[in-house]
């Protein structure tokens, strides 16, 4: 394996392959190994046989392959879904990992929201409003009056007898009505981390 990544990898825009291993926590084989299959693409010296990877490139292949790739100054996004169904936070889970981009907390409950709401200062909530307790409304005005969550984002699964207008009203960005699926909840997260909040 490889040594840890040193602070200066984080800025580079071309890796060698040693470099390359020590961000995948790998060895410098199995980079080689990856780059001569074509796995993992970028270009040799020329007149030389050194191998040179693009920090685009290897962001790719970090993410298609489960790598953590916060060494290179990448933080996940952190996604919080407040839901009882243990199958649609799995579901959304799964999603985010085949991703990457995206990290997944839950809380089922008011008190497990709440606590998670300020440890974790996530990027957006997913609130399943088909959920009893927390109430998504009070969960709208207390995301808004804490200053450490100031910027998250708030999308809401909804049934149809959902009252859409009051949610919206307390700062729900986006409602998806159910049945949803995951991919689909996932996409309109991207889309609401990938554009500036308005103001």
């Amino acid at each position: 394996m490889s040594k840890a990544p040193d602070d200066n990898l984080a800025d580079k825009q071309v890796f060698t392959t040693g470099e390359a291993a020590v961000l995948c926590n790998v060895s410098q084989q199995t980079i080689i190994r990856c780059f001569d299959s074509g796995r993992l693409t970028g270009f040799k010296v020329p007149g030389s046989k050194f191998r040179r990877i693009p920090r685009d490139e290897l962001i790719r292949f970090m993410k298609d392959n489960g790598i953590s790739t916060e060494a290179l100054g990448e933080r996940r996004q952190r996604v919080l879904m407040i839901s009882d169904d243990p199958s649609a936070v799995e579901a959304l889970r799964g999603a985010a990992v085949r991703e990457g981009r995206f990290e997944v907390s839950s809380a089922t409950n008011g008190l497990d929201a709440g606590i998670l709401l300020e440890s974790l200062r996530p990027d957006l909530v997913v609130l399943d409003r088909r959920v009893a307790d927390p109430d998504p409304i009070l969960v709208c005005q207390r995301i808004h009056a804490r200053e450490s969550l100031r910027g998250c984002r708030i999308v809401a699964i909804i049934g149809p007898e959902a009252p859409a207008e009051a949610l919206r009203r307390a700062g729900v960005e986006e409602l998806l009505r159910t049945p949803v699926r995951a991919e689909a909840v996932l996409t309109k997260i991207a889309e609401l981390l990938g554009t500036p909040r308005a103001s």
